[in-house]
């Protein structure tokens, strides 16, 4: 075989494993769904809590984290999510209501149980995204309980300035989801 076929044999295969992603891939991956340890814990006894699942925005269904350029348009970083976040951050958020009210009674929903919990909670998140520098969290929660008939719902919102790598943007996604779980925890604990 000449220098030439091989140089571009050569060449052809290399092309073939960067592009397939054997070589040159430095994508990076993030979760969200390591529950925050609360700062202090309610007492809270026998309650058997229910979270559905967090209804998230479209753009955080992608694996690429989105950042905001502006009110309408939105892009993707480099980095990947290593998750899908409303079940990921459904999950967190179930993590850490076990942790802030010290029991394991805390359940996804809904289940295959007859039983209907003490209090089920809802979260719809409008907006969590990156934009100019600040992270952005704005969400709705609300709480219901089947067995007394009574429900409350309360909108939250909150911002975290970062710097615009994929590894700030996450820490202040990060920050920001924590001060919601701390928001619903405290919601419960009133209920």
């Amino acid at each position: 075989m000449t220098t030439r076929k091989s140089t571009n044999l050569f060449l052809a295969f290399l092309a073939l494993f960067v592009f397939s992603g054997c070589i040159g891939s430095s994508s990076s991956y993030y979760v969200l769904s390591v529950a925050s340890q609360p700062s202090h814990v309610y007492a809270r006894k026998n309650k058997v809590i229910a979270v559905q699942k967090v209804s998230v925005p479209g753009y955080l269904f992608k694996r690429e984290i989105a950042v905001a350029s502006s009110s309408s348009q939105i892009s993707f970083l480099g980095a990947s999510w290593g998750e899908d976040l409303d079940e990921g951050l459904t999950n967190r958020l179930i993590g850490f209501l076990q942790k802030k009210f010290n029991q394991p009674t805390v359940y996804h929903y809904p289940w295959g149980l007859d039983n209907q919990p003490d209090i089920k909670v809802a979260v719809n998140i409008s907006r969590f995204i990156a934009q100019n520098g600040v992270v952005y969290l704005d969400a709705s929660w609300s709480l219901e309980s089947f067995k007394r008939n009574k429900r409350v719902a309360r909108l939250f919102s909150t911002s975290v300035a970062t710097q615009s790598d994929a590894t700030h943007i996450v820490n202040a996604m990060d920050q920001a989801f924590a001060r919601f779980e701390e928001s619903v925890a405290q919601g419960i604990s009133q209920f």
